[in-house]
């Protein structure tokens, strides 16, 4: 869980900008604090929808430590239409999960999402930090991970500029 620093003016607590958190009794989970995020995500699998409408799901997918294979069942969601950084619109089912983080435990709306490919299974976004937390993204609770050791862009370009051109640069003739 987070540090229980709390700023000294609003004794809000400070988080890092990526904390561990406890969703529906599966703990310490790795969570990125994005304050230019909107809404919160969560990752999903094994999606579907009953006939009597009752929204079916597992949180995580196989491949996460955090899967458990238990099926959520639930018909108190929503359908949200969600922007991404890049600027695609997704239509997504949003349910509320309990949270806990920076040692409060609160009830959060989340988007449903396969987020298997991103570093971080939990995206909190500004909505669920408005108010109760102050953000410090200099910290932060989960190390970073050790880049692979590949060879740099410039130290390529420095040994061989013009391979390096051939390579990366290309500018169609009728367009120089």
């Amino acid at each position: 869980m987070a540090s229980q620093n709390l700023d000294t003016k609003t004794n809000l607590p400070i988080l890092g900008s990526t904390e561990l958190v406890d969703v529906s009794n599966i703990k310490n989970i790795p969570a990125k604090i994005d304050t230019g995020a909107d809404s919160s995500a969560i990752w999903v699998s094994h999606i579907d929808m009953k006939k009597d409408g009752t929204l079916v799901f597992s949180l995580f997918g196989e491949k996460s430590p955090f899967y458990t294979s238990e099926l959520i069942e639930t018909k108190d969601y929503i359908a949200k239409s969600v922007r991404s950084s890049h600027g695609d619109s997704q239509i997504r089912y949003q349910v509320t999960l309990p949270l806990t983080l920076g040692g409060k435990t609160i009830k959060t709306p989340f988007t449903l999402a396969n987020r298997s490919r991103n570093n971080f299974p939990i995206l909190i976004g500004r909505r669920t930090l408005s108010g109760l937390f102050l953000v410090d993204v200099s910290k932060t609770i989960i190390p970073k991970k050790t880049p692979k050791k590949t060879k740099g862009l410039n130290q390529e370009l420095e040994e061989n500029p013009y391979k390096f051109h051939q390579k990366y640069i290309t500018i169609p003739k009728g367009e120089l």
